[in-house]
């Protein structure tokens, strides 16, 4: 556990709070509806950002903006809202990620010479993320491959000839459970069980040193605006501030991987192929492409993420530990 031993509230006061000190009855149930809250508010960026990154230059959409006007004006809400069902499976690898992340950070205050709270939050993330992928990778690639059904709605249809590689009937991808048996069926049949987890290593290249940044950087951010702020400052207020931080941070430093892996996921090609027709096709663009769209949703997750995250641990703790922990 943290514990300020003096500091500047004048009492000991824990500043990070373990899986120990919740009840699980609670902290359990209500990560998972936080999850779910979470993805059902902020999808339709997950889905932009997809579309936006699979693209060729600027060839359907100009922005993250064009991009929600085009999908809602020839697709209505339920356009921004593919995949979603399908996706929301991820609330049980996420499950796994919380719990990974928690007891190896515990793990590692009581059983490693590692004093850097920062350094346990970087290594928590990766192992957390290693295990979560796992389960990740099929749901991402039926889920996207959802999400790009609409993509070209009011264009030419050579302008996606690249990325429609299922080849499904029209009558099928209006069919949401029609839609989504045709893409597990087409997946097995022209790659079996491999290809749901097609881009595996890739994901792991993007979301495990992702993840061990996040965390570092939300860290680092959460000490470095605590001890700046005033003492009247609600410490859930700075960790709702250090939680975006974080994520932008990510954001721009992962940007050019996780745009390969939204592609070898989707077209089928191997790392460097892959890698090799991006900087082809869009050469330093790269490094932005799709970035507006990434910078929001990842500021939006990481604010309703950490809001939920940090409040749902306060709102479980168990009766001895209440006294000790700032709102």
């Amino acid at each position: 556990m943290e514990v300020d031993t003096r500091n500047k509230f004048g009492k000991h006061q824990i500043t990070v709070i373990e899986l120990p000190m919740m009840d699980k009855r609670k902290y359990v149930p209500l990560t998972m509806l936080s999850g779910f809250a979470i993805r059902g508010m902020l999808y339709p960026l997950t889905l932009i950002k997809t579309r936006i990154q699979i693209q060729k230059h600027k060839a359907v959409y100009s922005g993250t903006f064009d991009a929600f006007v085009k999908i809602h004006h020839f697709e209505g809400i339920k356009g921004l809202y593919r995949g979603f069902w399908i996706n929301n499976l991820n609330v049980v690898p996420q499950m796994c990620y919380i719990g990974t992340y928690e007891t190896v950070r515990i793990y590692l205050s009581d059983h490693s010479y590692l004093s850097s709270s920062q350094t346990r939050s970087f290594i928590s993330g990766f192992c957390a993320s290693m295990v979560s992928q796992s389960f990740v990778v099929p749901i991402d690639v039926i889920s996207q491959y959802l999400m790009m059904m609409g993509l070209g709605t009011g264009s030419k249809k050579s302008v996606i000839s690249h990325i429609d590689t299922l080849q499904l009937p029209q009558n099928v991808r209006a069919s949401k459970i029609g839609a989504l048996s045709a893409v597990i069926h087409a997946v097995y049949k022209r790659d079996g069980l491999r290809g749901f987890w097609k881009g595996y290593l890739a994901s792991l290249s993007v979301y495990a040193p992702n993840s061990a940044l996040w965390w570092f950087f939300y860290d680092t951010y959460c000490g470095l605006i605590s001890s700046a702020a005033p003492v009247w400052v609600p410490r859930l207020v700075l960790q709702c501030i250090a939680g975006p931080l974080g994520g932008m941070t990510c954001a721009l430093l992962t940007n050019p991987l996780d745009i390969i892996r939204a592609r070898i996921q989707v077209e089928r090609k191997s790392f460097m192929p892959t890698a090799q027709q991006l900087w082809k096709e869009e050469h330093l663009g790269i490094f932005t492409k799709g970035l507006t769209a990434r910078l929001i949703t990842t500021v939006a997750f990481s604010f309703f993420i950490i809001l939920g995250y940090e409040s749902i641990k306060r709102l479980s703790l168990l009766e001895e530990y209440k006294h000790k922990v700032r709102w």
